[in-house]
């Protein structure tokens, strides 16, 4: 038995005289049980790793239950059903899926109740997600009992809308614990009566874990042969301009996005004649479906990377000169990659009407937030157009200064999202000896969630 577990043991043996931390109840039972809900690709991601550091540092078995995709199954969960199911992002957007998103709801619950939970965890996916967290709390006030401790991963982005904070007083409720990924926001969330703790951003465990600065040799290979087998001179795939495609993870925002960024590559392709497009499919089967589909028809040669890989994506972006991305966690990860982009985002009408009433900041890619500068071009809403989105690429492939801009931008937005060092010393003065992943978010997470004692 690690140290890490004989200091679990030490307290739990003191506990009788004060409420028991998740992990002493489990230990207690025998083994932890953990309920975990993710949305969407980026869920899927960050629930896995916050699997797997749970395995790793949780002193007995651990069993999962609740939903997630590929990658959450990797880590030993069976998803009660498609994470796809629950995919939906916007107002107007869920309208047409708001009775299977019901019965979904429903069956999740049931499956929650009927696991006995030491710890329910929701990761991003808030409309889903605080549904369910109030619900179950609901369920165990009626039926008079002591429910498990609710953690919610990645803090509603309150920081973006009118009234936004004001909101945050309702989750307490419901919601114990909030598992922040951005440096402003544990503050807040404390401010306004809800306990929270500044984890680190997941995408700077891709720094941890790959090595960034490897060759994408593969990658660069299939470039060569594309031109060889259209009988070119091979001499052109040195000269090849590159661009990084990212679509989306829901088949929605793909569907609304990708025909704009072929109408985008088919105006490009005139001033760049050896154009290459990488374009990043999501793994989400309905996504891989419809750009299968539509790949067909493209305008230029390009390369379907598949999603669940990051030493595949991010061979992809080293061999790009840059991208063009849907808004998202992407955004951040094309800055860990020192990729220039130009982030593009479109939506239904009125989901769109809405964004311009309530609102409260001018950007929408992160690291334009967390800088408060427009460093990244934005092309938003009915802005967003396939002339806009060609004015801005042909900016950025042609001028070296716009992409330095960013590049050394980048530097100080992961510095930002790394774990605080008051969190760190926190882990120190515990003792305990990360001989894992060392100070990553998904650790410190696990920690924050194996620690906990609910009120």
């Amino acid at each position: 038995m690690g140290l890490f577990a004989l200091q679990w043991q030490r307290r739990n043996m003191s506990a009788s005289s004060r409420s028991r931390s998740v992990i002493e109840g489990a230990i207690k039972d025998g083994e932890l049980r953990v309920f975990i809900v993710a949305g969407e690709v980026s869920g899927d991601s960050i629930g896995s790793r916050l699997m797997s550091a749970m395995k790793k540092l949780a002193p007995l078995p651990v069993s999962f239950s609740g939903v997630g995709g590929s990658m959450m199954s990797e880590q030993g969960m069976k998803s009660l059903f498609p994470m796809e199911d629950i995919a939906v992002m916007g107002i107007w957007e869920l309208l047409p899926h708001i009775y299977k998103f019901r019965v979904r709801l429903k069956e999740t619950i049931e499956a929650a109740l009927l696991f006995r939970p030491h710890a329910v965890v929701t990761v991003d996916s808030k409309g889903f997600s605080f549904r369910l967290l109030k619900q179950l709390r609901a369920r165990y006030s009626h039926e008079r009992l002591n429910g498990p401790a609710h953690f919610h991963y990645v803090a509603p982005s309150f920081w973006a809308w009118k009234g936004g904070e004001a909101r945050l007083k309702n989750l307490a409720a419901f919601v114990d614990h909030i598992l922040c990924i951005l440096p402003n926001e544990e503050a807040i969330c404390r401010l306004n009566g809800l306990a929270a703790t500044f984890v680190g951003h997941p995408v700077v465990e891709d720094c941890l874990e790959l090595n960034l600065d490897q060759s994408p040799t593969e990658l660069l290979n299939l470039i060569w042969e594309m031109f060889a087998h259209n009988n070119t001179y091979s001499h052109r795939a040195v000269r090849a301009t590159v661009i990084s495609l990212l679509p989306g993870s829901r088949l929605q925002e793909v569907a609304r996005m990708l025909p704009i960024f072929a109408k985008t590559v088919e105006q490009l392709k005139d001033s760049f004649p050896e154009l290459i497009t990488v374009i990043h499919v999501a793994p989400n089967r309905h996504v891989e479906n419809y750009i299968t589909g539509l790949i067909q028809k493209w305008p230029v040669p390009s390369i379907l990377v598949p999603g669940g890989s990051s030493n595949l994506k991010y061979d992809a972006f080293s061999a790009s000169r840059v991208a063009l991305c849907t808004s998202g966690t992407v955004a951040v990860e094309l800055q860990l990659a020192r990729l220039p982009c130009v982030v593009a985002y479109r939506a239904h009408f009125l989901t769109e009407w809405f964004i311009r009433y309530k609102a409260k900041i001018p950007y929408i890619s992160l690291p334009n937030i967390l800088l408060d500068s427009p460093i990244i071009p934005e092309a938003l809403l009915q802005a967003c157009t396939p002339d806009t989105l060609t004015h801005l690429l042909m900016e950025l492939i042609c001028d070296e200064g716009l992409q330095e801009q960013q590049i050394v931008a980048a530097k100080k937005v992961v510095r930002l999202l790394y774990p605080s060092e008051r969190m760190i010393k926190n882990l120190e003065q515990q003792d305990i000896r990360w001989t894992f992943h060392g100070y990553s978010p998904s650790m410190i997470a696990a920690a924050t969630v194996l620690g906990f004692v609910k009120p």
